[in-house]
């Protein structure tokens, strides 16, 4: 396998790929001279990208630039290049982000709401219009929340909300949704290089093979901090009426918090690993799961 230039190594995703082995070399824009890192690579993946704004103070531009504009830079200096194929990173927000109660496909509507998701989907359409030399291909992935050591989304704060014995007051909503392990990420990006004449240029999505349930995933943490965590069905109007207050006063939950806490958000990997061949991913979510909270207790 050639050598393949990883752009946004710096992130927690970027950290497990480089990872994989020194065939991937980190390429970061941070320099100025970035594209003089560049040489022979034939394949480039592109990981650059803003989600978390935990400090609360990004705007649309900040999202914007990160997204779409770098994405655009990268992209024309991969035209350039001698590379035949790049891979960008998108998210399962560029099409869902609140709610569907059957695994999305490639085909579904957008529907974008957030900064994030809003930027992330602008970069999907400006890419797919773009003409390909008859020489390169464009691959876009979708993953939904991509979790495991060293991660520090949201299911490190319900494992901390468990660990420290608080009452999780959303029980009322047993919600489903779909991740994907940063086990079963890297699989999937190792498979698509290394079976890279098999894809086409396109949109695929990537994920777990099982949807997780929040009550499945209050039990994993439960089992390994050793709480016995009380779950409080509040009521599921008593919620959403705090939920509102929430859309007017600055308090923890509020109305689009509540639907991305609680609703079903699926999406099928079926159309990937058909294509690839792949009848079962290396690891089950559970087991991916498991693996991510156990590195957060190592750490607590």
């Amino acid at each position: 396998m050639s050598a393949i230039a990883v752009f946004g190594g710096s992130g927690f995703i970027g950290k497990n790929i480089l990872n994989i082995s020194n065939q991937y070399i980190n390429i970061s824009l941070r320099d100025s001279d970035w594209k003089k890192q560049v040489n022979d690579e034939e394949i480039w993946l592109n990981l650059v990208g803003k989600a978390h704004d935990h400090k609360g103070v990004a705007t649309q531009e900040d999202y914007d630039y990160v997204n779409v504009q770098l994405v655009k830079e990268i992209f024309q200096a991969f035209i350039l290049s001698k590379a035949t194929t790049f891979i960008h990173i998108s998210s399962l927000a560029a099409l869902e982000e609140f709610e569907s109660n059957r695994p999305l496909s490639e085909e579904d509507e957008c529907h974008p709401v957030s900064w994030y998701g809003q930027s992330k989907r602008m970069a999907e359409k400006w890419l797919m219009e773009q003409q390909l030399p008859a020489n390169k291909k464009l691959i876009i992935l979708r993953p939904p929340m991509v979790h495991g050591p060293g991660d520090k989304g949201n299911l490190g704060l319900l494992y901390k909300l468990i660990a420290r014995g608080i009452p999780y007051p959303l029980a009322a909503f047993n919600n489903r949704r779909s991740f994907i392990s940063i086990d079963n990420f890297c699989y999937f990006i190792e498979q698509i290089i290394n079976n890279k004449e098999k894809m086409k240029t396109g949109i695929y999505h990537i994920a777990d093979d099982e949807p997780l349930s929040t009550g499945e995933i209050i039990e994993v943490i439960s089992r390994i901090t050793g709480r016995n965590t009380w779950n409080i069905a509040i009521p599921k109007f008593l919620i959403q009426r705090i939920a509102k207050i929430g859309d007017v006063i600055p308090i923890p939950l509020n109305t689009n918090r509540l639907r991305k806490m609680t609703s079903n958000l699926l999406i099928s990997n079926q159309h990937i690993k058909e294509i690839l061949n792949i009848d079962q991913l290396p690891i089950t979510a559970t087991d991916g799961l498991r693996k991510t909270i156990k590195s957060f207790s190592a750490i607590d």
